[in-house]
């Protein structure tokens, strides 16, 4: 069995994949890049074994990070419970075999290139892959499967903090769907501020992006760990993948496991 790592700013998710798409098991903890080899460990082998899974049924490990200050205890976990030396989204020797069309495309985030990976493996071109997560991201993808650009802005709950912060009386709230567009008093004006406010920017990113790449039927793919959030919220959605960035990272390891089998 495969364990993908997609190690990000707010979470970091662990998969246990077979042969399938659906991936055995998943587990989600808070990101923190001070977390030790072992507290990986001690936290997630319970977890395993509740589902009837353990660290010696785990044959290899592709790990994608944003959080570079996390990746060294990450890598002791795996060398040191797992008995696996893992992949890394991007390490020396691999690739992703993606058609980028832009500059500098070393500098793009694991998350991007796994995402990229599997949409345009599973979906049809053209699109725009929305990711809700600490920041959101838009990738746009060519009617001949080129990656051609994206949009990154403030994730949803930056925006909220940033209210909270920058302002003498505005508490801090939960981000929910409010009932109606219009509030009537300061926490239900603030949720749809933020909520209704972030939904038309995205729509808004949406049309333009469309407009700009002369593509007036773009297929709207979503996903990331704040995406249930916005389920029926956004026009033109046409599916919503939860697993798209760990589905990628099966892929990318799959691409490249001749490779790490020869080193």
């Amino acid at each position: 069995m495969l364990l993908a790592i997609d190690a990000g700013n707010t979470n970091t998710v662990f998969a246990v994949l077979n042969d399938g798409e659906v991936p055995v098991a998943v587990w989600r903890i808070r990101a923190d890049a001070s977390r030790t080899a072992d507290e990986y460990a001690s936290w997630i082998y319970p977890l395993m074994q509740q589902s009837g899974l353990s660290f010696a049924d785990i044959s290899a490990v592709i790990i994608g990070s944003v959080v570079p200050n996390a990746n060294f205890d990450l890598r002791r976990f795996c060398e040191n419970y797992v008995k696996r030396t893992p992949m890394f989204v991007g390490e020396a020797g691999t690739s992703h075999g993606l058609t980028i069309t832009f500059p500098n495309p070393e500098s793009l985030g694991a998350d991007r290139v796994a995402n990229v990976m599997a949409a345009t493996a599973i979906y049809k071109a053209p699109m725009i892959i929305i990711d809700f997560g600490t920041a959101t991201k838009l990738e746009v993808i060519d009617r001949n499967g080129a990656y051609i650009g994206g949009i990154i802005a403030p994730g949803i709950n930056q925006s909220a903090d940033a209210l909270h912060r920058s302002t003498a009386k505005l508490p801090k709230i939960d981000i929910v769907k409010p009932k109606a567009v219009m509030g009537t008093d300061t926490i239900s004006a603030m949720r749809s501020g933020v909520f209704w406010g972030y939904v038309s920017m995205i729509e808004g990113l949406v049309k333009r992006l469309s407009v700009e790449i002369k593509e007036p039927d773009l297929f709207i793919l979503v996903t990331g760990g704040l995406a249930p959030i916005f389920e029926g919220s956004i026009d033109g959605v046409d599916k919503t993948d939860e697993m798209l960035t760990i589905r990628g990272l099966q892929m990318f390891y799959t691409r490249n496991k001749a490779h790490k089998a020869a080193a």
